[in-house]
This record gives structure tokens, C-alpha cells and sequence, in this order.
């Protein structure tokens, strides 16, 4: 699908071209969308068309979390581990 922006002049970067904006707006809004958990990190890398590695390191640097478990998933899961391995 093909998407068509208008954006004013004045809201852009001095010095950047419509490529690399469009680029940049891809990843910010895969970025957004798997921090919501609208898109999986696979569909997310797919979406704005980078690999894994790059799209983590975005995560990184705007402190977006990779893991969406929250305490009670985790505590479940080693008990579950304990259970089976007996610890």
C-alpha cells in the first residue's frame, strides 16, 4: 500500500530528503505501533523495512521495552520451570 503525506515545509528538517524522511516516519510509526501491541517486532521490522537488529536498537535508544510480560507472566513461568525441572 501506498500512503501520501502532506506535510508542511516548515514542520520538515532543513537538510533532509524525502527519502530518508520517509524512512524515518516508517520507523517511528512501526516503532509506536509495537509499543501499543499493534504489531508484532516481526511485523514491525517488515513494516518499516529494517532488520531485527536495527529495530532493536531503535527500541534501545527510545526506551522502548522488547518484552511484554509483565510480573505476574514472569513469576508464573518459573514456577511452571521449577515444577518441571524440580528446583
Amino acid at each position: 500500500m501506498q500512503l501520501i503525506l502532506n506535510i508542511p515545509d516548515h514542520c520538515l528538517p532543513q537538510k533532509q530528503d524525502s527519502q530518508s524522511l520517509g524512512q524515518q516516519l516508517k520507523l517511528h510509526s512501526a516503532l509506536l505501533l509495537f509499543q501499543s501491541g499493534q504489531l508484532s517486532r516481526g511485523a514491525a521490522c517488515e513494516f518499516a523495512d529494517v532488520d531485527v537488529y536495527t529495530f532493536m536498537a531503535a527500541c534501545k535508544k527510545y526506551s522502548i521495552s522488547v518484552i511484554n510480560a509483565n510480573s505476574e507472566d514472569i513469576e508464573a513461568d518459573v514456577l511452571r520451570f521449577e515444577q518441571r525441572h524440580s528446583i
